[in-house]
């Protein structure tokens, strides 16, 4: 099999939800079996607005005008997702948007000049985790609407929850230690480091591997002579050790996220055909970070959140 041709089967692969056609053995996921019980659909971006992007198409169909930081339930039904009631209140809301009916739903609400950030589903879809006012994280159960308070009195950033369900990563600002990557035990209410970046790097969006035993995150650490944003993805042991870089080619990198079977991740870039690094094209990798491909769409420019859905 030529290059091209391998490279063609892995596109046309991830835009039909057929992984286990692709011949690629093993990586995150797990068993081809247990992958292939799983469809990909499309993928959400979100930044204002929330749009969907269908397989096998690149223009993008708009779900909700309005809205931010959508993310899919793991069953692919429902986005989760950012608002504020309209003028002259501006209170912050969470909605649910049924992907089926069309229909949306607000599940909680706080008074205005409360933020609202970054939530991420439970595996078993029963809760939603966000950050609150930027200092607490919070895990709402989707049918009542009830809190409860994993941790709080620190700032908080862009939380991901593992698909074993046992650990919480986000970004974390330390009074002492400063910006650092780390996650919460939810079984013991443990908060470990899990990476220290070094001086002068940035770096964020963090998200489990699939297995729930690496977290991967956008990193300018080995490309601090490119000014651009993230600049390349690194991935590191949830106990802070075995730190990799997964991508050669500097480029901006935002938001990444693996798809419902595992087997490929994708991330907002810019392809090097823009002429500016206006926003967020979609680039998709296989699970060993190679062979790339782009989702084309000037529509979702500017775009800080992308998502992949189950297909339903």
């Amino acid at each position: 099999m030529t290059a091209m041709n391998r490279r063609a089967l892995l596109r046309a692969a991830a835009l039909t939800g057929a992984a286990a056609a692709t011949g690629v053995a093993g990586g995150i996921a797990g068993s081809p079996a247990a992958a292939a019980e799983i469809v990909n659909g499309p993928w959400i971006v979100t930044g204002p607005g929330v749009l969907q992007i269908n397989r096998g198409r690149t223009t993008p169909q708009v779900l909700l005008p309005d809205g931010t930081d959508a993310t899919v339930s793991p069953d692919g039904r429902y986005l989760a997702v950012v608002d504020q009631k309209p003028a002259p209140i501006f209170d912050p809301v969470l909605n649910l948007h049924d992907r089926v009916t069309g229909q949306s739903r607000t599940l909680i609400t706080d008074p205005f000049g409360a933020h609202y950030g970054w939530p991420t589903w439970s595996p078993d879809g029963t809760e939603i985790a966000m950050v609150i006012r930027d200092t607490t994280l919070v895990a709402v159960n989707v049918a009542t609407g009830a809190r409860r308070i994993l941790v709080e009195g620190h700032r908080m950033l862009r939380p991901n929850w593992s698909r074993d369900g046992s650990m919480i990563v986000m970004e974390w600002i330390s009074r002492s230690e400063g910006h650092q990557l780390r996650a919460l035990e939810l079984a013991t209410g443990k908060v470990r480091r899990v990476y220290q970046p070094e001086p002068g790097e940035t770096f964020g969006w963090p998200v489990f591997t699939p297995g729930s035993n690496r977290v991967v995150f956008s990193t300018n650490r080995w490309t601090r002579d490119v000014e651009i944003v993230g600049g390349s993805l690194g991935s590191v042991r949830v106990g802070g050790t075995g730190l990799k870089r997964l991508t050669d080619e500097p480029r901006v990198f935002l938001s990444p996220v693996f798809s419902p079977d595992g087997r490929y991740c994708a991330a907002l870039s810019v392809p090097p055909t823009n002429e500016y690094p206006d926003g967020g094209n979609i680039i998709v990798f296989t699970s060993g970070f190679g062979e790339p491909w782009w989702i084309p769409g000037d529509e979702y420019d500017d775009s800080m959140r992308v998502d992949w859905a189950r297909a339903i």
